[in-house]
C-alpha cells in the first residue's frame, strides 16, 4: 500500500483466485487511503492469455518472503521488468538468479526500504521502465535462460562430469559447466 500510495493512477494487479482474498484486500486498501478499484484481479486464463497480460504491466513487483518462480519467469519471457527482494533462503532468492542470469541485477534488492524506493522510482520513470523492458527482451543471455535444449546439454554435461569423478574414486566438487 505504500507503494500504490504515491503513483496516483498506479495499479496494482493481482490474480483473482479467492474472492474473500479479493474482498479483504479491497478493504485493507481503503482503510489505509487507497481506492479499492485500484487493485485489479485477473481471473484464471489459458498461457496464450495469461502471457498477453504481462505485455500490458510496466513493472513485476516479486513477492517476499516467498519470490515467484514461474510467474517471475513468466513475466521475463514477455520482456516484463520484474523487481525482487532477495532473501536468505532458495524461496526467496528466484527472482535473483532470474534476474542475474540476464544480467539485470540492478532490479535485485536487499531491503523492504530498497524495494520500495526502487519501485516508486522506477513508477516516476517511465522512460526507465522502458530501457529495463528492452533490455529484457534483447538481453545477450535470454537464449540460455529460455533454452530448454541448451539446458538439457548442459545437464547432461554436469552429471557426466559428476559421473565421471564418481568412477575415479574422487570427492563431489563444485564445477562451471
Amino acid at each position: 500500500m505504500r507503494i500504490l500510495d504515491q503513483p496516483p493512477h498506479a495499479v496494482l494487479w493481482l490474480f483473482d483466485k479467492n474472492r474473500q482474498v479479493q474482498f479483504t484486500l479491497r478493504q485493507y486498501a481503503q482503510a489505509q487511503g487507497i481506492a479499492p478499484e485500484r487493485l485489479v484481479f485477473a481471473e484464471f486464463a489459458p498461457l496464450a492469455e495469461h502471457l498477453s497480460r504481462y505485455r500490458l504491466a510496466d513493472l513485476f513487483l516479486d513477492t517476499a518472503p516467498y519470490n515467484a518462480h514461474t510467474t517471475a519467469s513468466d513475466a521475463l519471457w514477455v520482456g516484463l521488468p520484474v523487481l525482487t527482494l532477495s532473501g536468505r533462503s532458495f524461496a526467496s532468492r528466484v527472482g535473483a538468479s532470474l534476474l542475474t542470469a540476464l544480467d539485470l541485477k540492478e532490479l535485485i534488492t536487499h531491503s523492504l526500504s530498497d524495494y520500495e524506493n526502487l519501485a516508486l522510482k522506477l513508477c516516476k520513470e517511465p522512460k526507465a521502465l522502458s530501457q529495463l523492458r528492452q533490455r529484457v527482451t534483447h538481453s545477450p543471455k535470454r537464449s540460455a535462460l529460455f533454452d530448454g535444449r541448451l539446458l538439457a546439454r548442459l545437464m547432461e554435461s554436469a552429471y557426466t562430469q559428476m559421473a565421471h569423478r564418481q568412477a575415479q574414486g574422487l570427492p563431489p566438487e563444485g564445477f562451471q559447466v
